[in-house]
């Protein structure tokens, strides 16, 4: 089990000394008439490397406790690296599981713990019908949907890095997970909180049937990810809805809100033109330690 990794060491280190500069130059104030400047700047020196000592200190040891004490932060299984997985799997395959399966599995966490909620309200609706709808722009170059995006893409990529046993199971997975938000969409579409339109009463059913429908598909992939890459359930299926649904998932709809609630306010530092960029930064793990966002490791093998 990974303690502490020496890149988050030097990034609590780094941090502290960030900090300890900051202290320092608001330290420097106009000295009362009669102190020198000498006798200044080493009591200044004194209180700054005192400072640092403690901060390192109080840095590194919340660091340590917060992966090793802590139940909300401890990791539930073995971090798993390319020597984890099926060494028959091709390089490809290898590189397109270990690159997806953090984004598929907050993906997964996003069906579960928000979509199938919006799904049952129908003030939802048009949030849930912007979900499948692409942007369309001159010359084609529109912008594809976050079903495509987060969902889709990834299984067809992995369709196609995957051995010939896998490929066309995993095809059929992406067509049937295709194929239900089709549906999500039909039955959601046109329907919006502050509009005023008769709502067909068979709306809700069909657009909870469409998520269950998708839920299947999914899970199919997931399986499919498992059993090629000998990891076994290291990709968490979605349980049917249900009293028990979240506690036979395993994972933390509040470590979840708050992943996401932050990652959000870091995107919002760039605004609106830099929020798609800073997002890509956010899953590829670069900027989680500024924004204060739990790592992608930590965060996929909760407990």
């Amino acid at each position: 089990m990974k303690i502490i990794t020496s890149r988050t060491l030097l990034l609590l280190s780094s941090s502290a000394f960030g900090v300890a500069g900051a202290f320092s130059t608001s330290c420097r104030t106009p000295a009362a008439a009669g102190t020198s400047s000498t006798s200044l700047n080493a009591e200044v020196q004194s209180t700054r490397r005192s400072w640092l000592q403690s901060s390192s200190s109080v840095l590194l040891g919340a660091g340590i406790a917060s992966t090793t004490s802590s139940p909300q932060a401890a990791f539930a299984k073995t971090v798993t690296d390319a020597s984890s997985l099926d060494p028959d799997l091709p390089k490809d395959a290898i590189k397109s599981y270990l690159q997806y399966r953090y984004s598929l599995q907050l993906a997964a966490d996003y069906y579960i713990f928000d979509l199938q909620n919006m799904v049952a309200d129908t003030d939802e609706y048009g949030q849930v019908s912007e979900l499948v709808r692409s942007t369309n722009a001159r010359g084609g170059q529109g912008q594809p949907s976050r079903i495509e995006r987060e969902y889709v893409n990834p299984m067809r990529i992995m369709g196609l890095s995957l051995p010939p046993e896998y490929a066309d199971d995993v095809r059929d997975t992406q067509f049937a997970f295709e194929r239900a938000m089709s549906k999500l969409n039909k039955a959601t579409q046109g329907i919006k909180r502050d509009l005023s339109i008769e709502i067909d009463p068979n709306a809700v059913p069909n657009a909870k049937a469409a998520w269950e429908e998708g839920r299947v598909a999914l899970n199919s992939f997931f399986t499919i990810l498992n059993t090629a890459t000998g990891l076994k359930d290291e990709m968490k299926l979605i349980p049917p809805s249900g009293p028990n649904q979240i506690a036979e998932y395993g994972r933390s709809i509040r470590r979840y809100n708050e992943f996401m609630k932050k990652t959000k306010l870091c995107q919002n530092r760039g605004g609106p033109a830099l929020s798609q960029a800073w997002g890509q930064l956010m899953v590829s793990g670069y900027l989680q330690d500024s924004c204060g966002v739990e790592p992608m490791d930590q965060y996929l093998f909760q407990n």
